[in-house]
């Protein structure tokens, strides 16, 4: 459901030469399936997710979703669409259910599907002791569920999980897991991305590694395992990184 082509992003710096963000990145997730998108901060993860999300043009490669390609139908993509980061915004005036029906008429539903959809989500997200309280009165855990109900208001069949754990507390980061895990029972493509190793350990069906914007290794955990020879995700990915930097240096002695 997502497909990703030699996909690029460079920015413009002041020194004239510009920084590649992303450098030519080819990934796939499908259907049913939670793909996460691993690597240290400053990887290129949120500049691909932004890409994905249609917030940012790609420099140069191809990218679709549901088919969809991302430069000449981003009104279909975001239709079929959910984004949910660590910090993401939310109208403190307004009560949690103002906002989700606001984000409902954005993707132009209808006010019986909106109703209908706020109590599901009412229910799925166990938000009745808040749900008509301003989001300037809840908790942290309240609004990242009312963040949650927002991005899914719409029911999309994919789902882009943005550092979405990054600073929460353990009991509100376990509430996102298990959403996540809905998402995969209900059949829905779930694009993660996480620095910390142990969350990709947990949830990945497939694990893709980025490095300075590269794309560094991808397969299932126990590949990984059998590949290097090594159990903990944490010097998988070093060994990766190791054997990279191996290749740079090499080409670098070629030129030279």
């Amino acid at each position: 459901m997502i497909t990703v082509d030699g996909l690029t992003k460079e920015f413009p710096q002041k020194e004239g030469e510009n920084l590649k963000a992303v450098d030519n990145l080819s990934f796939s997730a499908n259907a049913g399936e939670i793909v996460v998108l691993l690597g240290v901060n400053g990887a290129g993860k949120t500049t691909t997710m932004r890409m994905l999300s249609t917030v940012l043009q790609p420099t140069s490669g191809k990218a679709s979703v549901c088919g969809y390609d991302l430069l000449e139908s981003p009104q279909e993509i975001r239709r079929r669409l959910g984004f949910l980061s660590g910090d993401t915004g939310l109208y403190r005036r307004l009560t949690a259910r103002e906002l989700i029906t606001y984000f409902g008429k954005l993707y132009d539903m209808n006010k019986s599907r909106i109703k209908e959809r706020i109590e599901l989500l009412n229910s799925m997200l166990d938000m009745h002791d808040f749900l008509d309280k301003k989001i300037d009165s809840l908790s942290t855990g309240m609004r990242q569920k009312v963040s949650i109900a927002r991005s899914i208001v719409h029911d999309p069949p994919v789902m882009i999980f943005d550092e979405a754990t990054a600073g929460l507390d353990i009991l509100t980061a376990k509430n996102i897991i298990r959403f996540i895990h809905t998402c995969k029972i209900e059949g829905k493509c779930v694009l993660f991305s996480t620095h910390i190793m142990r969350e990709a350990e947990r949830i990945a069906d497939r694990i893709v590694m980025i490095h300075q914007g590269r794309l560094l290794k991808q397969g299932t955990w126990e590949e990984m395992k059998i590949d290097t020879g090594k159990a903990d995700l944490d010097d998988i990915f070093i060994d990766y990184v190791s054997r990279c930097d191996d290749i740079k240096v090499i080409e670098e002695n070629e030129l030279d």
